[in-house]
């Protein structure tokens, strides 16, 4: 599989302020995918202005043509598998079979108890991941489906027509740990980093890079334990969250070198954040521009 490059650009902009633009010039670009997050706020973006990831979404399948559309990622915090489902078939539908979902456990930020619950235990969010997805990917597939789970349930929910994807649209699942593997193994046609968060704050590249090789490995092998070759499923990196942080976007040459460490490691897509100025994602606009533009060739 050959390398692509997508972008991340978070829904903190007014659609008609630069909202809109943004996500048609990453078309110009040539970018594989823009993705946004699916959160209801986040972080330090908590007190200012922060639209919903669907919509968002929706706007952005009607200004542009080529560009596949995706969340990174969805999440059980505060997301129903029978409600969501019906969404992204609509989406699918809008885009014309452009969309994919990156859908993860979830974690314990302002999502976790934005509905009034107390935050779920990691134990307790692999559950539900557990559950969420294969839901999920029965309510992408079939007409009709009826369900009674520990967390979730569907009576006759239907979907019709379903995804113009068939048999459904793409799963990016993210996981890291060996329950959330075995779903992206068995459901995912493409597995999700950021890397091992334990080394973001004190952990080197080199580190970061011995730890992905391990992840890939255990990706591997739940896939094969499934009978599936893991060299079918594609390897995303969602960049930002390593001990590089906005190191590689400083320049062409760094991006470059930074990308082709990881594609020796097997990974088939990397993904970087849209520059926001005054934030963990400022970037030179310049140097981002021409990343997109001239750094898969120099890969090649």
């Amino acid at each position: 599989m050959s390398l692509r490059l997508s972008t991340v650009i978070l829904p903190y902009l007014r659609w008609h302020e630069g909202g809109r633009t943004t996500w048609q010039r990453a078309e110009q670009l040539g970018f594989h995918t823009a993705y946004t997050y699916d959160h209801l706020s986040w972080r330090t973006f908590r007190d200012g202005p922060w639209y919903g990831a669907v919509p968002t979404l929706t706007a952005a399948a009607a200004v542009t043509e080529q560009l596949r559309l995706g969340t990174l990622v969805t999440s059980p915090n505060f997301r129903h598998p029978v409600t969501l489902a019906k969404e992204l078939i609509s989406l699918d539908d809008i885009s014309g079979g452009r969309v994919t979902l990156g859908v993860g456990a979830g974690g314990t930020g302002f999502d976790a108890t934005v509905l009034g619950q107390e935050p779920w235990t990691p134990r307790e969010r692999a559950d539900r991941f557990a559950e969420f997805v294969p839901l999920l990917d029965r309510l992408l597939r079939e007409d009709s489906v009826s369900f009674e789970g520990d967390y979730y349930s569907a009576h006759e929910a239907r979907n019709i027509p379903g995804c113009v994807q068939r048999p459904r649209l793409p799963f990016a699942v993210a996981a890291t740990g060996p329950r959330g593997m075995k779903l992206a193994a068995r459901h995912g046609q493409a597995w999700v980093t950021t890397g091992d968060p334990k080394l973001f704050e004190t952990g080197t590249p080199e580190q970061s890079v011995q730890a992905v090789r391990g992840q890939i490995e255990k990706l591997a092998d739940a896939a094969a334990q499934i009978g599936r070759d893991a060299a079918g499923i594609d390897k995303v990196l969602l960049t930002g969250f390593t001990p590089d942080r906005g190191r590689p976007l400083e320049s062409l040459g760094a991006f470059v070198d930074f990308a082709g460490r990881h594609a020796e490691l097997g990974f088939t897509e990397i993904v970087i954040h849209w520059p926001i100025p005054d934030s963990d994602f400022a970037a030179d606009e310049k140097v981002f521009e021409r990343i997109a533009m001239e750094a898969l060739a120099q890969l090649s």
